[in-house]
């Protein structure tokens, strides 16, 4: 914990290191307090069936994904530091967004092996 998964217009990966892409997010969001980098999960998905407004465009948006209990204002950094990760690996992307989610903490279960 946390999660981040990363849905994109699919075909931005023939154009876009979606690698380094979850990389970037990484080592960005575990330079903050609030993240623990063993439990620090990030992966990325196409979607390859979407409309977005009017003009046709491209488009990645990251969830991450917390357990409940965090302030507004820290949930608020961790988007703005997704976005500017994302931002400088996906700078041609129409359009980029962030949503940070509370997951139950009485409901959220995990097995990790080792």
């Amino acid at each position: 914990m946390p999660h981040v998964v990363i849905d994109f217009s699919a075909g931005l990966e023939a154009s876009f290191d979606m690698d380094l892409l979850c990389k970037s997010v990484f080592d960005a969001l575990i330079l903050d307090v609030e993240i623990n980098a063993p439990a620090l999960k990030i992966r990325a998905r196409p979607q390859p069936y979407f409309h977005i407004g009017t003009e046709p465009q491209t488009f990645a948006h990251a969830t991450l994904y917390l357990l409940a209990g965090r302030a507004d204002d820290t949930k608020a950094r961790l988007s703005d530091i997704v976005l500017h990760a994302m931002d400088a690996v996906l700078p041609s992307v129409g359009s980029l967004s962030v949503d940070v989610r509370d997951m139950n903490k009485t409901a959220y279960a995990k097995r990790v092996k080792g």
